[in-house]
């Protein structure tokens, strides 16, 4: 898995060592995106074309609407592929980091004493692809964060080490 250096200063992150997700997770991401904007897109237009044609102030509204979507659908799949890198986790002394985000940078540290559970998920586009998505659920009761696009052996044995971990904090709590 790629691993890359990224120092942010003012954040504690000088020197920290990434793990990028696998680049396998830009398929599910865009057939994800590109499915549900085509399904939101078609039945916008057909609701604008049953509710009077583009003639009709209605018609011509939801048809706007469809194109609109279809528009934000189509940047939404080119921009997916730098998301996807954007996307990275790195394993701390005492937490765990996941970065997400382009023009909003987002970086999540997770203490290994505040996990409670590290849960796998697999859906069907994720098995046939060989990922899968950890889940963390901590003391706080509004956690959610979640690492998508992690292959399927290195998620089990991630979700491993930090139960591990985990345990370990606690017990010197």
């Amino acid at each position: 898995m790629p691993r890359e250096r990224l120092d942010e200063p003012g954040l504690g992150l000088t020197g920290v060592h990434w793990t990028r997700v696998s680049s396998k997770l830009v398929w599910t991401e865009l057939i994800t995106t590109v499915l549900a904007g085509v399904v939101v897109t078609v039945g916008c237009v057909l609701i604008g074309v049953v509710s009077g044609g583009p003639g009709e102030t209605a018609g011509l509204v939801w048809t706007l609407i469809g194109v609109a979507i279809g528009i934000i659908t189509l940047v939404t799949a080119v921009l997916t592929p730098r998301r996807v890198r954007a996307i990275g986790y790195a394993l701390r002394d005492d937490d765990f980091v996941l970065r997400k985000g382009l023009m909003w940078q987002r970086f999540t540290a997770v203490p290994y004493g505040r996990l409670q559970l590290v849960d796998v998920n697999r859906g069907p586009l994720d098995r046939v692809l060989g990922l899968s998505e950890l889940k963390f659920v901590t003391a706080a009761a509004s956690t959610n964060v979640r690492i998508p696009g992690i292959p399927a052996d290195r998620a089990d044995e991630l979700r491993d080490r930090l139960v591990e971990l985990a345990e370990s904090r606690r017990a010197g709590l």
